[in-house]
């Protein structure tokens, strides 16, 4: 049974792992046994485990997928007039990283992978001719190609099943099967891309190394995946955490107990990370430098770093912040997360309450009384689903400089994107995206979010018309709702969806005690108004230093400080957003576009949408009426 075991086949009893010494190597008792396989089997019931038919249908697909790439690279080679001889020797394959190489993919989730080649085979090969060799296949469905992203991709469904299929070239005639992607030496004169896009496997492969026991981190991971998706904070582009980051977070855990039960892990989990001292640097191992010359995280050096408030860094060469995206106001809701998690899982060790209640999702449309909410929509299915991802992208624009606006205390996203039963956009597809928003309560004049908005919109038009994605009839658009108008916007079933089954305490996500009301200005964002806000209590970060009793009764020093040394060095400036250069936008996002006929695409108001693309024959988004109801 995985995870239910401290001892593993993949255990090393003898190494330290981590930059520091263990906190405890206490063993689990035959409770933490149980509490484990009550775990495993509720993870089982939620599908976090995939089926033998799909796991073998997985392997069946990068079988196929990995024959595609090798006659692929066989026929570039042969139309570059190599040898018939030597191309047939070329090789190349195709690997795996993310959730699948970790071992911990559940049902219906999708695949990372990378298709390495010989250097004769460039990145202009592989987004031409092999994305029209996939575009042949019968069993490739959703086909789109990422090239200008800051890890180029293609993506796509193979037989149904998701997949991301990076690229990267080596400085190696061939591609044999066991080529080593561990060694450093073999980042050697490579470009910056294909560096990015070897990292993940060799962070997935170096993620597994530093952990002394595979299989309670496997089931450790699972549990703390299922949380973050129910809890919503499992978003990477929205600046939450993605899937390695919190791997990483879950390898450090394991590394601190290096002999705990899985359910004893999960409990541990929250207790560290609910008490660590934020902007301090996560790491799973001492960063080397085999003087390649490639960039890596270091705030001592690179300004840009010390603006980052989360840092999780990647174990591998060049190492890099896996959580640049993440906020100030993202950072806060996880914080919070983790102390109600905490919370939680203390009483499911004292048997006071069950594992279903760790997995209930906290009910976000009953948290704030004031919403804003980012419509993305197209003519197509197929247009959406590449305006869908742009629009995506750039909502964090919209956060940081939400958290900027003075008459705003809190910002909460909520990563899910949902369909709308608004009648604008009933036959149009569409995603929208809801931000939870808490105003200053010392702020009783008209609060303005024009500035932020048209910011926000001006972004999204400027990145789609640079890197062409745009096309006629995309539309971002930006509405403020009240919760008691909510379904007008979504239907009841999925309103209930963020209904718990038990009654939770949900006002530590909530950042603030307010009185401001609200109503919109048709000529401008502003608001002012009538409705009070609920009060409640940020949670601040936890401390250092204190001391507490653990479930099991064990005393635990939560002086966390010592767990990453360095982190008196790094203070973050938490005024300042992450720099695009360090995120992968290199079109100049960070300034907004100059709003004209010249500049941005044309796009077709529907009726009472605020702000669309400014075009010749319609004003920009700050003269266009809002056609907004209080």
């Amino acid at each position: 049974m995985e995870g239910s075991s401290s001892s593993g086949s993949n255990a090393d009893k003898s190494r330290t792992l981590g930059m520091t010494s263990a906190i405890s190597l206490a063993g689990p008792k035959q409770q933490d046994v149980v509490k484990t396989a009550e775990l495993e089997a509720y993870l089982r019931e939620a599908g976090m485990f995939e089926t033998e038919e799909e796991l073998q249908h997985r392997f069946e697909v990068l079988g196929k997928l990995n024959t595609l790439v090798k006659d692929w690279i066989r026929q570039v080679s042969l139309a570059k007039n190599m040898p018939e001889q030597i191309a047939e020797t070329v090789g190349g394959k195709i690997c795996t990283f993310g959730s699948y190489r970790l071992g911990v993919a559940g049902r219906g989730a999708d695949i990372d992978a990378l298709c390495v080649a010989p250097r004769h085979i460039d990145r202009q090969d592989y987004f031409s001719s092999f994305y029209d060799l996939l575009k042949e296949q019968p069993e490739v469905t959703e086909l789109r190609a990422v090239e200008e992203a800051f890890v180029p991709v293609i993506k796509m469904k193979y037989e149904n099943i998701e997949i991301d299929l990076l690229f990267a070239r080596l400085a190696l005639k061939e591609i044999k099967d066991d080529v080593n992607l561990m060694d450093d030496q073999i980042l050697k004169n490579l470009d910056e891309k294909c560096v990015r896009s070897l990292n993940g496997c060799r962070v997935t492969d170096e993620i597994l190394n530093q952990v002394p026991t595979r299989d309670s981190f496997r089931l450790a991971l699972r549990a703390i995946k299922l949380w973050a998706k129910r809890h919503g904070v499992y978003s990477n582009v929205l600046g939450y955490l993605g899937g390695v980051s919190w791997a990483m977070l879950v390898a450090r855990t394991c590394q601190l107990y290096p002999n705990a039960a899985a359910s004893t892990l999960v409990e541990k989990f929250f207790l560290v990370f609910s008490k660590w001292a934020w902007p301090a640097p996560v790491y799973l191992k001492q960063p080397v430098d085999p003087k390649l010359g490639f960039k890596v995280w270091d705030p001592r050096v690179n300004v840009q770093d010390r603006f980052h408030l989360m840092p999780i860094i990647t174990p591998a060469y060049p190492e890099q912040n896996s959580t640049f995206n993440t906020s100030l106001s993202t950072r806060n809701v996880m914080v919070a997360e983790f102390q109600s998690g905490l919370s939680i899982t203390e009483d499911i060790i004292l048997n006071k309450a069950s594992w279903d209640y760790l997995f209930q999702p906290p009910n976000f449309f009953a948290k704030y009384k004031h919403y804003l909410v980012a419509i993305a929509c197209a003519r197509t299915a197929e247009d959406h689903l590449e305006w869908y991802g742009l629009v995506e992208s750039k909502i964090r624009h919209l956060i940081s400089s939400l958290e900027h606006n003075p008459s705003i205390t809190a910002v909460h996203i909520n990563p899910a994107g949902l369909t709308s039963i608004d009648e604008d956009y009933k036959d149009v597809p569409h995603t929208v995206w809801f931000l939870g928003v808490d105003f200053n309560k010392q702020h009783h004049a008209n609060i303005d979010l024009t500035s932020d908005i048209n910011k926000f919109v001006e972004v999204v038009y400027k990145h789609g018309t640079l890197s062409k994605a745009y096309k006629e009839g995309m539309e971002v658009n930006c509405k403020y709702v009240k919760r008691k108008q909510l379904n007008q916007y979504l239907s009841q079933e999925t309103l209930n969806k963020y209904k718990s089954k038990y009654k939770l305490n949900t006002s530590s996500c909530s950042t603030s005690n307010n009185n401001s009301s609200i109503s919109l200005d048709n000529s401008s964002n502003n608001i002012a108004g009538t409705d009070d806000v609920t009060s409640s209590e940020h949670v601040a970060e936890g401390g250092s230093g204190s001391k507490r009793k653990s479930a099991g009764g064990e005393s635990v020093s939560q002086d966390f400080d010592s767990l990453h040394p360095s982190s008196k060095k790094f203070k973050s400036k938490h005024t300042a957003e992450p720099s695009d250069s360090v995120n992968g936008d290199s079109n100049g996002d960070s300034t907004p576009a100059t709003c004209g006929a010249d500049h941005s695409p044309p796009s077709v108001v529907p009726p009472a949408t605020p702000l669309a693309a400014p075009s010749a024959a319609a004003p920009t988004a700050s003269q266009q009426p809002l056609q907004l109801s209080s």
